[in-house]
């Protein structure tokens, strides 16, 4: 079965960080990028970063660039973003989704583009108050 389920979110201060974690099954490594997105209150769901099919290659959308970092580990197959410097606007659901396909020409590559991704697990949720 095919699933990811992200954990790691919670209540912290301003100028606190965190580490969200994204566990992916059922999916074999080297097919999928990752990414992450979250979505506040009132707002539309936005692209955070995005992490490629063979995880060498990375993209991180303005919302949080300079303060988050993604990586992942194949071997345990996890997916996680780092987060430094957290802000009450950063408050969100935070969701991983897998951009599944057969095979890719470009596997260096990933896109932020919710579109794109026909996975996605239930959320986390990161609260930050001043």
């Amino acid at each position: 079965q095919l699933q990811l389920v992200e954990s790691g979110g919670e209540s912290v201060h301003t100028g606190e960080s965190l580490r969200l974690t994204c566990e992916v099954s059922g999916f074999t490594p080297g097919t999928y990028a990752v990414g992450w997105f979250r979505q506040s209150p009132g707002k539309e769901r936005e692209g955070v970063s995005c992490i490629s099919f063979n995880g060498n290659g990375t993209k991180y959308e303005s919302s949080m660039r300079g303060r988050v970092t993604i990586s992942r580990d194949n071997d345990s197959h996890r997916v996680y973003l780092e987060m430094i410097n957290l802000k009450p606007e950063d408050t969100a659901v935070y969701y991983c989704a897998a951009d599944v396909r057969e095979s890719t020409s470009f596997p260096n590559m990933c896109l932020v583009a919710p579109l794109l991704y026909n996975y996605w697990g239930q959320g986390t949720t990161v609260t930050v108050t001043s």
